[in-house]
């Protein structure tokens, strides 16, 4: 892969943590499962990401918020 393949742009991720005022840190702080703030900040940026990363980040952002949420509300990339 190169590096075009790996960069997919700005991810839903990070405008809905905008408008819920969510900062990286508190993703990791609600994440259950070892999440770390490089791993918000790369789905954030849209780093292409495992799915078991997109997992962890999915369910911390729903412990964060309070709501369901599922990979494809916050990846343009599965």
């Amino acid at each position: 892969m190169n590096d075009n393949e790996l960069e997919l742009g700005v991810q839903p991720l990070d405008a809905l943590m905008e408008e819920r005022g969510l900062k990286n840190h508190d993703l990791v702080a609600a994440s259950k499962e070892g999440l770390t703030h490089k791993q918000v900040q790369k789905g954030r940026r849209g780093r292409r990401l495992t799915r078991h990363i997109q997992d962890k980040i999915v369910n911390a952002f729903s412990s964060a918020t309070g709501a369901a949420c599922t990979p494809d509300q916050l990846f343009n990339y599965r």
